[in-house]
């Protein structure tokens, strides 16, 4: 044997060298570990003795050495790999020191700290902390208060949203996108309704504004009507202007609320032309209006008449069914009187009755005056009944006899019984006016729910009454003034007593002097209220122009089953409005409106309005506004042309008229004035549920009868934000959220600033088909669930850090198995939530996006590639194939977030790689998945590898999978050949299926060895495998063997594939080696 000469550094003294027994590579470190007999250190202990070197300590000494310099040899590359890192040089030795200091101990775990190390030693996570690829990006975990706010300031500017509907406009698309902006009321400040209804409608828009269709969306202001006029006028009366006057306060009001309301829309982050909105007031507006009123009133649908109408005293003015709210709790005096029989009906003439009277019910005892008749059902059973306290005879429905026996409290004996027929030909005697008499009459509104069977009938004072007049040549005599006061025609007893207060308590005192009252009692019930001043209203006939809608009615039925509306249980509330609406009284007796282009004979009162008028009033309104109507003398408006035209007399026989045009006929006409001329249909018309009986009916009728069809392809009907208690908003109960508030953040310390987007993502959350609840418990979900995204994406774009797709993507032929699978479930994804999106369900795209992320994501892909991400070397096929998933996932997450969260959304493709600098996420397209990520028999080798992988995971609750070998084994057959696709080895520490298992190493095979040690744990289980759409089904069973694995934990990955404690695992050693 040859001696090798060592030139070592020995001191006189005892020298230490402290050597790691083994750093090796291969399948053979197990074996080597074994041959040392698992010693981790060795120390050689040596003195300096130049004459009397015994020969056996040259041969040890020789054969340490020999094993030293090897060490050498491999520490080498990893101690210039270091030395490039910028590690510096640990005090009391060089990089070579710290590369031989390991500890001996095998108790350290990953991120939990590590075992006693001498005093000069460094732990061995930390020697390779900075050779892991961890994340890093710039982009923030968390942003709040005034930072918050500037940022999406700051997003909103930078990434163009002001210009953003514009820019689609002029691009070109296939295909359009309109949704019609239902005009908000221009009277107040923006509150959540608002937001709720404008988000909404937002979030959609984007959408299809993604998806490649040109939006066409012009944001609208309904800023006529009483609200307006009312709030402009303040304490004066409008007796005290004139009405240019008035319209002047208006038109300031609504522009300053209409001022207030866009700058918060635009806050809000609603992609529109906020210079290109259209409003109410506009000439060119009104100019439309008028023409489709010219085609209503020239198809004969468009008519004037003296009918009984919803009136206002408070307001002064004619209302229709849309501007009621009915009160539940209104409370009525109710009063049963009685009409003694005058003229006994022939039918009932052979009884022998006198002196019967017939007992009738009403909860308007004020209306008593005008009464003309008193109906009956044919049909029903009457019956006279003698009171057994005072022998008075009574008429009555025979089914109502009990109820008003317990009334009276007395009995009451049946003297005569006959059908409500032979009652025809009676009459009796009105009870407050002599010499009066009124007919008994058959009518089909009677019923027998309350009172008598017997209604008092005032033609002039009920809807159904009118029609009874109609029918049988009856007095409409109207006794009430605008000011819901008794007029003359009452008497002097009445006259100018109000008919809601002091007048009927006058009524029920005449009835009680002449002794007709019977009974007088409180009635609890639902009655009709201006919406405006919130005062009870009553029902007159006034001359007032009407659209009659029940010779529209059918052909409205029909255009709506055409229309798709959501939620479907909507449509039913549309037909049963459309089917209780008879007329609709479009005349309002204001100043602040579109007037009635109609003038009057001076003499005659004959109405003179024709195409021709008409068209001429629509171009000096287009021109000059409708202010024209009170600033041009009649010459101008009625000019010589015109009235020839019309076959008409002298201008001077004329005068202007005074009504204005009811703001539900303004705003239902805004598809003739807003939408393309080509089609005038928008694809959805998206409102509260209160536009049911308002703007969605009135754009109906109007484009009905003007068109023969509906205005809209699909309607979409939300419910009303309500507090967290499902209270409705109001200032007096202090639970009034203000949309300001939620953004900026309010003195209330549980009223942070919040931002747009959480305002945005409680919209999108909420399911909208009911009531909405808002307060501090749903924001501060929504800015958590807002939080836990932003870690999400925050991650993703972290392990991005230095990828470009452009050009480091992999082909995903060439990908992993489990990163195949996972665009496959990011394609499936991407199908859901545009699905979901597509059908106005914000809400169910979120659950869609919260399931992707929990579940396919941070709960299976992320802790599965981790150590694929961190550990490989960087340009690796196997880490590059991962970032291009990631990189896929993150632009299909934040393509899938951004109808929603659009700033969150800009927010991330800035830091996002893959694009140029000056493109923004909203003109880039929507996610961008392919039918080619799906791959016959990829679905079933993941998922099949998932289920064996649960049920290994159910069999050591608590543990850690990390510390186990796991044996697979498969009959052959289907599941087995999709294994081996995963791993073609038959043990393997680092394949795919590993990979998937999570475990140190993967055995796969046919059968379970019978030599397991007694420590193994058992499962079994089966996976049906169906392929070709069900032709090929193969229910396979497996058996799994889990041992503790004998491998060490590597310091630098944290696998246990090592060799042991102090050795770098086979793949970590070729990472660090060849990373110089």
């Amino acid at each position: 044997m040859i001696r090798p000469k060592f030139d070592l550094p020995f001191s006189s003294k005892w020298a230490s060298v402290v050597v790691p027994s083994s750093i090796s590579s291969g399948r053979n470190s197990i074996a080597r570990r074994a041959e040392y007999n698992n010693t981790t250190l060795h120390t050689v202990t040596t003195q300096k003795q130049p004459n009397s070197f015994p020969f056996y300590l040259w041969f040890c000494l020789a054969t340490e050495l020999l094993r030293f310099s090897m060490l050498l040899c491999r520490v080498s590359a990893v101690s210039q790999t270091l030395a490039r890192w910028g590690r510096r040089s640990h005090r009391g030795g060089g990089l070579l020191h710290r590369a031989l200091s390991f500890s001996s101990s095998r108790g350290v775990s990953s991120g939990e700290g590590s075992a006693q190390l001498p005093a000069e030693a460094v732990p061995a996570q930390g020697l390779y902390r900075d050779t892991v690829l961890l994340p890093r990006t710039e982009f923030p975990m968390k942003l709040t208060g005034q930072k918050l706010l500037d940022r999406e300031l700051q997003i909103q500017k930078e990434c163009g949203f002001a210009d953003l509907y514009s820019w689609q406009r002029e691009r070109k698309a296939k295909k359009e996108f309109c949704l019609h902006d239902g005009p908000p009321y221009a009277n107040g400040d923006p509150h959540v309704g608002h937001a709720l209804n404008k988000i909404l409608k937002d979030i959609r828009n984007r959408f299809e504004m993604l998806r490649g269709r040109q939006v066409h969306y012009i944001p609208g202001w309904d800023c006529h009507g009483l609200p307006i006029e009312l709030k402009a006028l303040g304490e004066m009366g409008p007796s005290d202007l004139g009405p240019l006057q008035i319209r002047q306060k208006a038109r300031e009001f609504a522009e300053g609320a209409i001022a207030r309301q866009k700058a918060a829309f635009q806050r809000w982050g609603l992609m529109a032309d906020w210079d290109q909105c259209y409003y109410t007031y506009d000439g060119a507006y009104e100019a439309a209006q008028l023409r489709v009123f010219q085609e209503m009133h020239s198809k004969g649908f468009i008519y004037q008449d003296y009918k009984p109408v919803f009136w206002s005293p408070s307001s002064r003015t004619a209302l229709a069914e849309a501007e009621l709210e009915y009160n539940p709790e209104h409370v009525s005096r109710a009063i049963y009187a009685t009409f003694p029989l005058s003229t006994l009906p022939p039918g009932i003439a052979s009884e022998g009755l006198e002196g019967v009277s017939v007992l009738v019910w009403t909860t308007q005892p004020w209306t008593i005056p005008a009464n003309q008749a008193v109906c009956y059902m044919p049909k029903a059973q009457y019956s006279v009944l003698k009171r057994a306290d005072n022998s008075q005879l009574l008429l009555v429905a025979t089914e109502r006899t009990a109820s008003v026996a317990a009334l009276l409290g007395t009995e009451l004996d049946s003297v005569a019984t006959f059908t409500g027929s032979q009652l025809e030909g009676g009459s009796c005697k009105h009870p407050t006016i002599p010499d009066k008499e009124v007919l008994l009459l058959p009518a089909n509104h009677v019923t027998m729910a309350k009172g008598t069977g017997l209604v008092h009938t005032a033609p002039a004072h009920g809807m159904e009454d009118y029609s009874v007049a109609s029918q049988f040549k009856l007095s409409v005599e109207c006794m009430v003034d605008e000011d819901g006061k008794f007029t003359e025609l009452a008497g002097p007893e009445l006259q100018n007593l109000s008919v809601m207060r002091e007048g009927t308590d006058k009524v029920i005192s005449m009835l009680k002097e002449c002794g007709a009252l019977v009974k007088e009692e409180q009635c609890v019930h639902s009655y009709p209220y201006d919406w405006r001043t919130k005062q009870p209203v009553v029902i007159r006939p006034s001359k007032q122009w009407f659209i009659n809608t029940a010779s529209l009615k059918d052909k409205a039925k029909e255009a709506l089953q055409k229309v798709r509306v959501l939620p479907e249980s909507a449509k039913g509330s549309l037909l049963t409005m459309l089917d209780r609406r008879t007329y609709w009284c479009i005349s309002r007796q204001r100043s602040w409106g579109v007037p009635i282009p109609v003038f009057y004979h001076r003499e005659t009162g004959e109405a003179l309005i024709n195409k021709h008028t008409v068209s001429h009033i629509a171009t000096l309104f287009k021109e000059k506004g409708s202010d024209c109507w009170w600033e041009l003398p009649v010459e101008t408006l009625l000019p010589e042309a015109v009235l020839k035209k019309s076959k008409a007399g002298p201008v001077t026989d004329y005068v202007r008229g005074e009504d204005v045009l009811d703001i539900w006929f303004d705003s239902g006409a805004s598809w003739a004035a807003v939408l393309e001329e080509s089609d005038s249909r928008a694809d959805a018309y998206v409102e509260g549920k209160d536009q049911i009986g308002g703007w969605f009916q009135s754009s109906l009728l109007t484009s009905v009868a003007v068109k023969n069809k509906a205005p809209y392809k699909s309607l979409v009907v939300h419910g009303f934000a309500v507090s967290e208690k499902g209270e409705k908003m109001s200032k007096s109960l202090g639970n009034v959220v203000d949309p300001d508030t939620v953004i900026n953040g309010g003195k209330d310390p549980t009223m942070p600033a919040y931002g747009a987007d959480v305002l945005r993502w409680w919209v999108a959350e909420s399911n909208v088909f009911s009531e909405v609840q808002i307060g501090p418990t749903a924001l501060n979900s929504a800015r958590d669930s807002i939080s836990k995204l932003r870690n999400t994406l925050k991650f993703l774009l972290g392990n991005l850090h230095g990828f470009d797709p452009r050009v480091q993507a992999v082909d995903p032929k060439e990908m992993h198995y489990i990163d195949q699978y996972m665009l496959h479930l990011l394609r499936e994804y991407s199908i859901k939530v545009t699905d979901a999106y597509s059908e106005f369900d914000a809400g169910r795209a979120i659950r869609v996006l919260q399931a992707f992320i929990t579940r396919d994501l941070s709960s299976f892909y992320f802790s599965i590639i981790k150590d694929r991400l961190y550990c490989d070397p960087e340009d690796s096929l196997g880490r590059r194939s991962c970032q291009t998933v990631l990189e896929e996932i993150l632009d299909g997450v934040t393509r899938s977030i951004a109808p929603i969260l659009p700033h969150l959304a800009e927010e991330v493709y800035l830091h996002a790689p893959g694009h140029d600098e000056e493109e923004t996420l909203f003109k880039s397209g929507w996610i961008k998945s392919s039918s080619v990520w799906r791959r016959p028999g990829l679905e079933e080798a993941v998922e099949g590898a998932s289920a064996i992988r649960d049920s290994f995971l159910s069999s050591i609750p608590g543990k850690n999978a990390a510390q186990y070998d796991l044996t697979i084994a498969i009959e052959p057959g289907l599941l087995f050949e999709l294994m081996e696709s995963l791993q073609d080895e038959a043990t393997s520490t680092s394949s795919q299926l590993a990979e998937l298992m999570m475990v140190a190493r993967v055995s796969l095979t046919s059968e379970l060895p019978r030599d397991l040690p007694p420590d193994a744990l058992l499962s079994h289980g089966t996976f049906l495998i169906n392929l070709e759409g069900g032709v090929i089904r193969e229910d396979s069973a497996y058996s799994i063997a889990a041992v503790p694995t004998s491998a060490a934990r590597c310091p630098r990955c944290r696998r246990y594939t090592a060799d042991s404690a102090d050795c770098l695992c086979p793949r970590c050693q070729t990472v660090v080696s060849q990373a110089h």
